[in-house]
C-alpha cells in the first residue's frame, strides 16, 4: 500500500512543470504573430511616407516664377518708358509750390497719365536734400524747370538745373524750361541754347509741356 501510494505523487508533480511550459509556449506563440504585423505596419507606414515625400516635386525657380503674374508692360513700345520710376520731375522753388501742384495735377490727370515727381510730396522723409534731388533727377525721364523769380533766387533750384543739364547734356527734349513771370532777358544763360515754354496763355503752357514730354517718351521706344 505504501509503494502504491507513493507513485501518484511524482506523476502529479511532474505534470505541473509540463503544463506551465506548455502555457508559456502557447503564450509565446500567440504573442509572436501579434508583434510581427505591428512592426511590419509601422515600417510600411514609414516607408510609404518617405515614398510620398520623395515622389512630391520639389519647388524650383521655374515653378515659383510661373506662379507670379507677368509684368503689366511687356511691349517694346512701353519698355523704355517704364525703365524709370517717373516720367517728369518738376523742379520749382518753395514759393511756387501751388503752381507746381497745378502743373502736376494737369499732367497726371491727362489721358497720358504721366508719372510726376513733386519734391515735397514724393521725397523720402528724413532723406538728405542733395541725395533726394539727385535721385529724383536720375529716376525721371524728363525735367521740367518752373523758372520764376523765386527759382532764380533759390540755390537749390539752380543746383537742380545744373544737375539736369549735367545728367543729360545731349538729350534734346529731356529738359523743358517753363518761363513764368520773367521777361525774356531774365532767362538763365545756362539755358540759352534751349527753347522754353511761355506760361502766358489760356492753359499757362501746361498743354505744351505735356506734348513735349510725350514726344520725348516716344523716342525711348
Amino acid at each position: 500500500m505504501a509503494s502504491s501510494s507513493s507513485h501518484p505523487v511524482p506523476r502529479s508533480s511532474s505534470r505541473k512543470p509540463l503544463s506551465r511550459m506548455a502555457d508559456w509556449l502557447r503564450q509565446a506563440l500567440l504573442k509572436k504573430p501579434r508583434s510581427e504585423p505591428v512592426s511590419s505596419n509601422s515600417h510600411s507606414g514609414g516607408d510609404s511616407q518617405l515614398a510620398l515625400k520623395d515622389s512630391s516635386p520639389s519647388p524650383s525657380l521655374g515653378s515659383v516664377r510661373s506662379s507670379t503674374p507677368p509684368p503689366a508692360h511687356e511691349d517694346t513700345g512701353s519698355r523704355g518708358r517704364w525703365s524709370k520710376d517717373y516720367d517728369v520731375c518738376v523742379c520749382h522753388s518753395e514759393e511756387d509750390l501751388a503752381a507746381a501742384q497745378e502743373l502736376v495735377s494737369y499732367l497726371e490727370g491727362s489721358s497720358a497719365r504721366l508719372r510726376c515727381f513733386l519734391q515735397l510730396r514724393d521725397a523720402a522723409p528724413g532723406g538728405a536734400i542733395v541725395s533726394e534731388l539727385c535721385q529724383a533727377l536720375s529716376s525721371s525721364h524728363c525735367h521740367v524747370l518752373l523758372i520764376t523769380p523765386g527759382f532764380l533766387c533759390d540755390p537749390w533750384c539752380k543746383y537742380q538745373m545744373l544737375q539736369a543739364l549735367t545728367q543729360a547734356p545731349g538729350a534734346e527734349g529731356c529738359t523743358i524750361p517753363l518761363l513764368a513771370g520773367l521777361p525774356r532777358d531774365a532767362y538763365p544763360a545756362e539755358l540759352r541754347f534751349m527753347y522754353y515754354v511761355d506760361c502766358r496763355g489760356p492753359d499757362r503752357g501746361f498743354h505744351q509741356v505735356k506734348e513735349a514730354v510725350m514726344r520725348y517718351l516716344q523716342t525711348l521706344s
